[in-house]
């Protein structure tokens, strides 16, 4: 019982900051596109396609800020964290940081094959990360599900083995929005046989000490959370 108070005042914690954040954007100017939480367009890493040596497996991080390593110094961040975790388990990696702060389902889709086809060959395994800034932006979840629907079938048709990182939908959005949103990761995992990590902010959301101070993204200390438990299913998703 005290776990699901304490998981309940995170989320309503969680569900605040996103309130907040979509107010920023609606009083912002009209004439511009609003700006999602995390939109550093001009200084996101773009997918730095390196050849990986003969003996190591190519992994491409593929989402928005949160593998991006949004406000992080670059060796803080998801891919290169992550690949030092796969190493440190005896699995020689060489990852990929193709995240873009900002970006939607609909933005992701759209540089999809640019990226596949700059990099130095077909990767082993694609982390899809997007949709967090559809569901702040209060996107319909319609659109999501098309997107990812959309980027998964081209993965797949590409032959690219896929694991799906999660979002929950912020309580602030409603029953109907988070009924309608949060299905579809697991979803779009059993249509297309990828698989499926739930959440991507497990283990953070909520705790101060590994955000940084907006309340949604992870800091250093996050990041090494989400690592801990994302990188063993990373390890088991690659193909043998």
């Amino acid at each position: 019982m005290k776990k699901e108070r304490s998981l309940a005042g995170r989320w309503m914690q969680y569900g605040a900051l996103a309130l907040i954040v979509q107010l920023a954007v609606a009083c912002s100017d009209k004439t511009a596109a609003p700006a999602p939480v995390g939109d550093d367009r001009p200084v996101a890493n773009a997918a730095v396609a390196a050849t990986p040596a003969a003996d190591e497996r190519l992994i491409v991080a593929f989402g928005d800020s949160l593998y991006a390593g949004y406000n992080l110094d670059q060796d803080k961040g998801l891919a290169p964290v992550l690949e030092a975790a796969l190493k440190a388990r005896g699995v020689k990696a060489r990852v990929v940081n193709a995240g873009v702060s900002g970006d939607t389902t609909a933005a992701g889709l759209a540089r999809l094959a640019f990226t596949l086809d700059g990099l130095p060959r077909k990767p082993d395994l694609m982390l899809v990360g997007l949709g967090g800034n559809d569901m702040l932006r209060g996107l319909p979840p319609a659109e999501t599900r098309t997107n990812l629907d959309a980027i998964l079938a081209e993965l797949k048709k590409r032959g690219i083995p896929i694991l799906l990182t999660g979002m929950l939908a912020s309580p602030n959005m409603g029953p109907d929005y988070a009924a309608a949103f949060n299905p579809i990761f697991a979803d779009m995992a059993r249509k297309y046989d990828a698989t499926l990590y739930p959440f991507m902010l497990d283990g953070v959301i909520g705790d101060p000490v590994l955000q940084l101070p907006d309340g949604i993204h992870p800091n250093d200390k996050g990041v090494g959370v989400i690592v801990s438990k994302l990188a063993p299913v990373v390890a088991g998703a690659l193909p043998s």
